[in-house]
């Protein structure tokens, strides 16, 4: 069993990335497809805790729905965790936990940094 965890969408190029990171460094993650197998409120809301920022921080403001339907809307934590369960498309990619440490792989940079750290 792996100690990391990739919350993946195959269809993008930077978890994608990630991913093959990961492999290149002898890992093989267990790979959940975020948007197939929806995190749980729950779940959600632990890895905001791993990765420590706001919820808000966590989802994607570049997708349409988010400017058209949550865009200067003030909500609070647990709004913003429903919202992502609720709406996969919006929760930021790739997410990779390791652990009880989590970081969002966007620089790639953050993926490679979690690896190094022992």
């Amino acid at each position: 069993m792996s100690d990391y965890t990739i919350y993946h969408n195959p269809r993008c190029s930077k978890s994608r990335e990630a991913l093959s990171l990961l492999k290149e460094n002898g890992i093989e993650p267990k790979v959940l497809q975020y948007l197939k197998e929806v995190p749980t409120r729950k779940e959600l809301e632990l890895l905001v805790m791993q990765l420590g920022i706001p919820a808000s921080e966590l989802v994607r403001k570049n997708e349409a729905l988010y400017k058209e339907k949550y865009k200067g809307l003030k909500l609070n934590e647990h709004e913003w965790i429903r919202v992502m369960h609720e709406n996969p498309q919006l929760i930021e990619r790739p997410v990779v936990v390791k652990g009880h440490k989590a970081v969002i792989g966007r620089p790639t940079e953050n993926v490679k940094e979690l690896i190094d750290k022992k």
